[in-house]
């Protein structure tokens, strides 16, 4: 009996044994197919953002980008574009665009390029996207993406990684206004941030549950360095991404303009003269388009089909620096202090302006609140007349984030 009794034992441990093996192999098993699952899926992103480009371009950074048809950006595989009239020559159609232009003359931005020139007349240049940048984006999922500060303020808000995100903004109030575009000039600076974090420094308008931003950002996981660079990023319908990363980015008019531009030389603290990009994000009123203006001359440089929001004008608009992080200490924003109110010393957003809804321009916004969700790391300060004549409205804003 007690012979029988081993054999038996014997087998249920080997029985047991063989069970976990098994288990572990079909668990590699599964981690294989889901590893492969996972590059098909990577393969096709970047099937979707890097189409056939005529040629390949580089900056006079040395980055590379594909000279892409225009009909052929990755906006046009949205669903609602199969019967689009769209084409390269297009530009605001409304006067309201129109007329905050300067009288400058046009040289373009052949100077960025190598080449002097830029890509062939009817493609755009498109950054060039590979597998580590959708996996080092992806890394984080949601909790890296950008966002409105209404989110940090709202009682009862749904947001889940508010406490991630940091804000020192002028905004609009909570007031049931209507907006139809916002321009602001940016100083622009090189914030310090580790891997994991981004600090930028945008405008954002908000539209129901979409919104676009555009500005200047430091973001590692989205550029792999620590310049800051011109961004835009959209919300619409569900979707979101940087530039032309998904089918409801922006649609570019210019074979010229690269998004992802480095904005060196940045503005140094102190300096007597400091760098900064005029911005504007304007709704055509002939058609509901909206359009990203960069420059003094107010450039065209690419736009969002009406039909991609659920709501036709912004009901909140802000400007200012956003920082995430998933550790501490924070990034800096700015030129990593609080503001001391000086435009020499201060990162400052100037010149601000909104879009009524009668499409008049509005440069006081005198009706703005300061808002940071995080006084011990970042502040903000708003002036609307002030020694800074020329400033217009003006915006102070910065912060270390070691106070967290």
């Amino acid at each position: 009996m007690e012979v029988k009794g081993q054999v038996m034992c014997v087998l249920l441990m080997c029985y047991i044994f063989g069970h976990i093996i098994t288990s572990h192999n079909c668990g590699f098993i599964e981690a294989r197919i889901s590893s492969k699952f996972g590059d098909l899926e990577i393969e096709k992103k970047l099937r979707t953002i890097n189409k056939p480009a005529v040629k390949i371009i580089k900056t006079i950074h040395g980055e590379k980008y594909g000279c892409v048809d225009f009909f052929k950006q990755p906006a046009f595989d949205h669903p609602s574009m199969k019967n689009h009239t769209y084409h390269y020559k297009m530009r605001p159609i409304s006067h309201s665009v129109e007329k905050r232009k300067r009288e400058t003359n046009n040289t373009g931005f052949g100077y960025l390029w190598e080449n002097g020139v830029g890509c062939p007349i009817g493609t755009v240049p498109i950054r060039r996207i590979t597998k580590d940048d959708i996996l080092g984006l992806n890394s984080l999922e949601d909790i890296y993406t950008p966002r409105s500060s209404y989110n940090t303020s709202t009682v009862g808000t749904s947001d889940p990684y508010y406490d991630q995100h940091h804000f020192a903004v002028g905004r609009t109030p909570n007031k049931g206004m209507v907006f139809n575009g916002a321009t602001m000039e940016l100083c622009i600076t090189a914030p310090k941030v580790k891997p994991s974090q981004f600090s930028s420094a945008r405008l954002h308008i908000q539209m129901g549950d979409d919104f676009i931003q555009m500005g200047i950002t430091v973001n590692p996981l989205l550029y792999k360095d620590d310049q800051p660079r011109l961004f835009v990023y959209t919300k619409a319908g569900g979707q979101q991404c940087y530039n032309h990363q998904c089918d409801v980015g922006m649609i570019s008019v210019r074979q010229d303009y690269p998004m992802g531009l480095s904005m060196l030389p940045a503005s140094e603290r102190g300096a007597k003269t400091s760098y900064f990009s005029s911005f504007g994000l304007i709704k055509d009123k002939a058609n509901g388009n909206w359009w990203f203006e960069f420059g003094t001359d107010a450039e065209e440089i690419g736009f969002w089909p009406s039909n991609l929001f659920r709501q036709s004008s912004g009901n909140y608009v802000e400007w200012g620096g956003e920082v995430f992080t998933a550790s501490l200490p924070g990034p800096q924003m700015g030129y990593g202090i609080f503001p001391f109110e000086q435009v020499r010393y201060d990162a400052y957003v100037k010149r601000v302006s909104i879009l009524d809804v009668n499409y008049n321009f509005d440069t006081k916004v005198d009706y703005m609140e300061s808002f940071s969700d995080d006084n011990g790391g970042y502040k903000v300060n708003d002036f609307v007349k002030s020694e800074f004549q020329d400033a217009g409205h003006i915006i102070f804003y910065g912060g270390s984030g070691l106070n967290h």
